[in-house]
Order: structure tokens, then sequence, then C-alpha cells
């Protein structure tokens, strides 16, 4: 909050400020006041619950840094029905940070966001007998300031930053924070800094060994890991986290078996638009909801005995993943793939399937009307479903596609005709073979079952 002192609560109170030519906008349905630095009538913002002030250079202000509250303007503060306090678009010298800090120790405000600020690093930070703050969320987007590495020196913030329970940090174009800094969060449960610069090697000061004891949800969304087993084991220690967003980073297309473990605490996992082509083994064991989608994934191999809701959409699978080593799964998403067939005999199960927008066969497309069949099952049919064979039928919605069970028949007949062919080649290939191997009569009988024969 900056260099609120007297200024943003004296807002609050109405009291004229120099240059006053603007209004302040009171939302009553929402108890949502903005104003700008000129305003004047900042007596309606006395019902708001959360204030928010936009726009100009606080750099005036600063010869109030070293005022504090007399006991009338404590009295008052601590009446102000204001929670929560937005600051948008302002130049902020630092020097009037401590003394604010200050001021908003006497109010209820529990959160507190910066939006598009700079911060003007102008003079230390004095933060002589203040008292504890109510603020828990906390709150920076596309904010500037000086590297984080200059203010290592914050242990009289630390009793605060102890318990702060929710921390966003959002395209401010961080690298990293110092381990030292990380350390005070002992209570924090959220933290996101998404969209900003962090890296597989910056991110081990960040999370170095014993930091962010209580964290239950991490969000790295859109920064520059490359690595997934890196990034595994720089947050393997984060023994509550329930939560993780990585999505929208460049991992390596293929992540198989990795000799890295994940909490197992871990139960919501984001991994789309990673450019991950295949993945393995190495998924935290206990995730119930797994995200992804968006990648250019064309298999895949895991077993996961909780997993609930699983996201695939906008992926190159050309025909839809065994259920067998996902028991619990009840919400499945498709859409976007190059799927041709829907086999309705292991997804009849789900609650909900999405598998619109892909490349279907409509020669037979009875499974995929027995699953219209059930209620609320496909909540994107019919629309979603077009026909893209054969040629008569292409562009059609698929529940307009008329089948017979000869049609069926002779798709399966062709096909088990075609795995004979490939049988019988094999003979044929070992046929003058001196000795025909088990490996080679058990591959035979494989491929004989195959046909459907």
């Amino acid at each position: 909050m900056l260099r609120i002192q007297t200024f943003v609560f004296s807002l609050l109170l109405g009291l004229e400020l120099p240059k006053a030519k603007a209004n302040c906008n009171f939302t009553e349905s929402q108890r949502h006041c903005v104003c700008s630095l000129e305003a004047n009538n900042f007596i309606q913002c006395l019902p708001a619950t959360t204030y928010e002030l936009r726009g100009g250079n606080l750099e005036q202000f600063a010869g109030s840094s070293g005022i504090k509250p007399n006991s009338q303007i404590t009295d008052i503060l601590e009446a102000l029905l204001v929670r929560k306090l937005i600051f948008t678009d302002l130049i902020v010298p630092e020097v009037l940070v401590p003394g604010s800090l200050q001021f908003l120790s006497y109010t209820q405000v529990s959160e507190l966001e910066f939006v598009n600020c700079t911060f003007l690093r102008a003079a230390p930070w004095s933060l002589s007998g203040w008292r504890d703050l109510k603020v828990s969320s906390l709150r920076f987007h596309k904010v500037t300031a000086a590297p984080l590495d200059d203010r290592l020196n914050m242990s009289r913030l630390r009793r605060w930053l102890e318990t702060l329970q929710n921390l966003t940090v959002t395209e401010s174009q961080v690298t990293s924070v110092p381990c030292e800094i990380s350390k005070m969060f002992t209570s924090l449960h959220l933290l996101d800094v998404s969209g900003n610069n962090f890296q597989d090697q910056t991110m081990k000061s960040t999370f170095c060994e014993g930091v962010f004891p209580q964290l239950q949800i991490l969000k790295l969304h859109h920064n520059n890991l490359t690595s997934f087993e890196t990034v595994c084991k720089t947050l393997g220690h984060l023994k509550m986290l329930t939560h993780l967003d990585l999505s929208q980073n460049n991992f390596q297309p293929r992540v198989f078996s990795s000799s890295c473990t994940w909490p197992h605490s871990l139960q919501i996992f984001n991994l789309s638009s990673t450019g991950l082509e295949q993945i393995g083994s190495s998924l935290p064991p206990n995730i119930k909801i797994l995200d992804l989608s968006a990648n250019n994934i064309f298999t895949l191999d895991f077993s996961l005995p909780a997993l609930k809701e699983l996201y695939l959409s906008k992926n190159r699978l050309q025909t839809v993943p065994s259920l067998d080593r996902l028991p619990s799964l009840q919400v499945l998403s498709l859409d976007q793939n190059q799927i041709s067939q829907l086999p309705s005999n292991h997804l009849l199960r789900l609650q909900s399937l999405k598998a619109g927008h892909n490349l279907y066969n409509c020669s037979c497309s009875r499974d995929i009307q027995d699953l219209a069949a059930k209620p609320s099952l496909l909540p994107d049919w019919p629309q979603d479903y077009t026909c893209h064979s054969p040629l008569n039928y292409q562009g059609s919605l698929v529940k307009n596609a008329h089948f017979s069970s000869l049609q069926c028949k002779a798709l399966v007949t062709r096909g088990s005709i075609f795995n004979l062919l490939i049988c019988l080649h094999l003979v044929f290939l070992f046929a003058f073979s001196a000795t025909i191997s088990g490996h080679f009569i058990s591959a035979i009988l494989n491929c004989w079952d195959s046909s459907g024969n």
C-alpha cells in the first residue's frame, strides 16, 4: 500500500487534497470504490469494502513518509469497512511503504494488490514501532521493482511474512527468490509466480530445502522450465503440495521413467501446453486430476489408480487409450484428436466424456450413438460430432449417419481378413527355417487371436 498514510485514508475520509479535479466511482452492488489521485469526493467511498486507487505518481507524497497515526486517526482507521486495497497504474517510492504498512496495521484490510505499478528504490526501510498486519493475501501483477537480492535484510518483516497465506507475483519478470526470503513464508498456502522467467536452475534457490512447509497450491504456469525431472527434484520436498500447475512451459517431448519422486500429497497436476509427446511412469502416484491437453501426445502408458479426471484435448491420439489401469476414472476429455471410433464397452462407465471434433468414420457409428444414449455422458453431443469419412457422409453430424449391421460386420470382417493375411505372411516367411522358436510360435498365435478367430 503505498503512501497511504494520511493520504489514502484521507481519501477514504473525504479530506480534500490539492489538484482535486475528478470524481470517485462507487459501485454499490460490489461495494467497490475506484478513485484517482485527483479525486475529491472520497466521502462516498466510506461504505466500500474494496478500495482502488488508480493512476498517478506518488513521489509528490514522499515527504509524508515519517508521519505516524495519532489516536484520533487510529480510531477512524479501525472503524473503516475496507477489507481489500488495490493500487493500479502507480509510480511508488519505496520510502512510503513502511509508513503505509503502519497505517494498514490499524485497519481490517486482509487483501492487498498492486497492479501495473513501478516501485522506485529511494531509501532503506524503517519498520520500528508498528503493529502486526492482518493482510493474509498479497498480490503483485505486472510490477517493476529492484531485484529481490537487494532486500535480503527483511528481518523486520518476518513476523508478518510468517503469517501470509497467499502470495501472487505474476508477469513481473522475476527470475528467482533468494532462499533466505523464501524461508520466511512459513504459513504460505498458495504461491502463484506464473508468467515470469523462472528456469530449471534458478528454481533451486527459490525452492531450497526447508522452504514453504505449508504450501498446498503452486502455479508456475508460463515460465522457462525445460526439464521435467529437474523440476520434480526441486519440488519433491514440498510434502503438503496438492495442486501443481506447470502448464505452458517447454519440456522435453518424451518423459519416461524417472528416479525422481513427486510429493505423494499431489492430487491436481496441470501439464497442458508443455510440448509433451509421450509420458510414462513419471507421474505422481496419487493424482486425481491430470491435464495433458494441448500437447502432441499420441500414446499413453501409465497406471494411476486414484485418477478421476483426465484431460487429453488437442493431442494426436488416433485411438481411445485403455482405461484398464485407470479404474477410478469418471471424467475424460478427448476432443480435437484424430480418433475415428469410440469403443462403447469401456467408456459407458464414465460420468462425462468430451470427444467432439475428431475424425470419425461414420460407416459404422453404432458405438458413438450407444454412448450418446446414456443421459449426460456426452455434454458436447451432437453438435461437435461430425463425420470425416466416408466421403458421402463427410461434414454431416454423426447422429444423422445411417448404418446397418451388415456394414459394421463388413468392416470387422475386412479387418480380420487383413490381420489374417499378415499372419500368413509371417508363416510363409519362416516356413523354410530350420528352427521355429517358441517366441515365433507365440507371436503367430497372438496374431491369429487378434484376427478374430
